[in-house]
């Protein structure tokens, strides 16, 4: 009788009413932080959903749409269906700035050899080694626009620094940027000399992430240098290789700024122009952003179907290490 009095004179709970059990109150409560703890979720989820339909989801769509239209950007839309993709079969300028996009990609396997040697001899207990990893990575941190007006004035025909040090050799170096035999490889060597440090970088933590006992390993079986790069260091670097074929061919696709700063005319006989150029001039210049929606679609589709087949290899030519 005294616990049952003790129960119901809590003065928490009303006369003749019996309070909660502990176990029920806390089950209330364990309730009522899931529900709080459901809506705090909801609202952290919201910020980067919200984001992705109003930054990328809505003007994608409104970009397809546009492809399909005659507009000027600014006044109303008319639909042309599919006349602006029919005009791309026969527009010479597309086809000649899309094959200038990927013969600038001959630069990513060169990057890629280049910043690999640079990762394997920076890796080793050589003297003033930081010192060379930091001028290598200055590049990858610094403003491309400035970096590009720099290579111009030393790419210039009359006074450029690269001549100027061919001449010394009794070398009649030629206008870099207003020839057409010269004016894409002088492009790949600047884009490869600013991207250089960046994927040496990455090639430089991936080799020192290597296990020390497969090298070990592969010592006592007798392999020399050579056979310990092929078939050690090579394998275990594949996925940063990977990733850095991925961004780069995705990187490489939307090329502007370079080709803008250096040769604003597209170059001599649009011999450096590239998709991302021309569709910047053709929406902005001439006002023809329908049309040039339509080559962002196809440019897109191109980079998707590419990075779709870059997944698909890497999956068939991937290993295990038990």
């Amino acid at each position: 009788m005294t616990q049952i009095a003790d129960v119901t004179d809590d003065a928490t709970s009303p006369p003749g009413v019996i309070p909660p059990s502990p176990a029920l109150r806390s089950a209330k409560q364990r309730r009522h932080l899931h529900r709080t703890e459901h809506r705090w979720a909801l609202a952290f989820i919201a910020a980067p959903v919200l984001g992705f339909l109003a930054f990328t989801l809505y003007p994608l769509g409104f970009a397809i749409y546009a492809s399909f239209t005659s507009w000027n950007g600014l006044g109303p839309m008319r639909f042309v269906g599919l006349e602006n993709y029919s005009t791309l079969l026969t527009d010479e300028y597309f086809h000649k700035s899309l094959f200038n996009t990927f013969f600038y990609m001959i630069g990513i396997p060169i990057g890629i050899v280049l910043a690999l040697a640079l990762a394997i001899a920076l890796n080793r207990r050589l003297p003033g080694r930081t010192f060379f990893r930091t001028v290598y990575y200055v590049p990858v941190i610094s403003s491309l626009a400035a970096i590009a007006i720099v290579w111009q004035f030393a790419y210039n025909g009359d006074f450029g620094l690269i001549n100027q040090v061919l001449s010394w050799f009794g070398i009649d170096g030629p206008d870099w940027l207003q020839n057409t035999a010269t004016v894409k490889p002088a492009i790949i060597i600047m884009a490869v000399w600013k991207g250089l440090g960046y994927s040496m970088l990455l090639y430089l933590a991936a080799i020192q992430s290597v296990p020390a006992s497969l090298y070990e390993a592969a010592a006592l079986d007798g392999a020399n240098g050579f056979q310990k790069f092929r078939s050690i260091t090579l394998p275990m670097v594949r996925p940063v290789t990977f990733f850095i074929v991925v961004t780069n061919v995705i990187g490489g696709a939307q090329l502007f700024t370079e080709v803008n700063i250096m040769t604003p005319n597209g170059g001599p006989e649009f011999s450096s122009a590239t998709v991302v150029w021309y569709i910047v001039r053709k929406a902005f210049k001439y006002q023809q952003m329908g049309y040039a929606t339509a080559m962002a679609v196809v440019l897109g589709l191109i980079i998707l179907v590419i990075t779709l087949i870059q997944f698909r290899l890497n999956r068939r030519n991937s290993f295990s290490i038990d």
